[in-house]
């Protein structure tokens, strides 16, 4: 009999966090039976041995090279089972039967293609986790960007990030973040799976655009709480900074374009932002907030 929920867990050099996961998990889940499936990119630092060693009931799934995590989400969603899949970070932490209750109200809503949950530090602090869609002024009002450091309450930073949104109540979102989200298999198939494009940042905003243009909705439900450890640096490498802003380029080309001016227009400016966060980055000043 095949489990109701299919658990994916993509790993690169994860072994100092994934082992609280798949502890927290074992131990509060019970409401559900699901299998679970590590997806590892290729890491150097031993954690598809690990796992195997402390964790034998998790199944892991060694890609030869780090091909960014749609892929790996993909390979690992088409090797297993489960009704509902679960996008789960390593760094990810559970006190309470979330995975029950995401799976129980996608049973109860079947109009719904993603279900997240409510995301907290570990001090409990809520982490914004749920946002509208980008559009032109993201680049300028997103919480990386300078005036949102300088003016956190300003009306277009706050619509954006959902700050000024009821955290406590469940509701229909634009888009949901990666680290934690549910979703139905046949879903997934429809689509045809994450845009492995995208290498690293904005594969869960073009999922859940997607969700809303196949006539499904993506909902934010906080009864369902999990912790997260923010798992990039606050000094975050080059290569990230690069990433960040390809994957900016690439939802534009595909979710946002126009015409030959404006594409030219926006591809220069998200040119002259990477260099500039880069500059900073090299001048050692860049903090990533969170």
């Amino acid at each position: 009999m095949n489990p109701q929920v299919s658990v994916v867990i993509v790993t690169y050099n994860s072994r100092d966090c994934v082992g609280d996961l798949l502890g927290s998990m074992h131990s509060h889940t019970r409401g559900i039976e699901y299998e679970t499936i590590i997806v590892d990119n290729a890491s150097s630092d031993g954690t598809p041995d690990a796992v195997t060693g402390a964790y034998p009931w998790a199944r892991v799934l060694r890609r030869a090279r780090n091909d960014g995590l749609s892929a790996a989400v993909n390979d690992g969603v088409r090797g297993s089972t489960g009704r509902y899949v679960a996008v789960l970070n390593p760094d990810i932490r559970l006190d309470s039967d979330a995975l029950t209750e995401l799976a129980s109200y996608l049973e109860r809503n079947d109009d719904v293609g993603v279900a997240a949950p409510r995301l907290l530090d570990d001090d409990g602090t809520l982490q914004l986790s749920c946002r509208a869609f980008p559009g032109y002024a993201t680049a300028i009002f997103s919480r990386y960007s300078l005036l949102t450091r300088l003016f956190p309450g300003n009306r277009f930073s706050r619509r954006y990030m959902m700050s000024g949104f009821d955290h406590a109540r469940t509701a229909d979102v634009d888009w949901v973040s990666g680290a934690a989200m549910m979703f139905p298999r046949a879903v997934f198939d429809a689509l045809g799976g994450w845009d492995p494009r995208f290498f690293l940042f904005s594969e869960d905003v073009d999922f859940c655009k997607r969700v809303h243009d196949a006539g499904k909705r993506v909902i934010y439900h906080p009864a369902a709480t999990l912790y997260h450890r923010i798992g990039i640096s606050r000094r975050p490498a080059p290569r990230i900074i690069i990433e960040r802003h390809r994957s900016m380029w690439r939802y534009y080309r595909k979710h946002l374009r126009r015409n030959v001016a404006v594409d030219a227009v926006t591809g220069a400016g998200i040119v002259a932002r990477c260099l500039l966060v880069l500059g900073a980055h090299y001048a050692g000043r860049i903090v990533a907030p969170r």
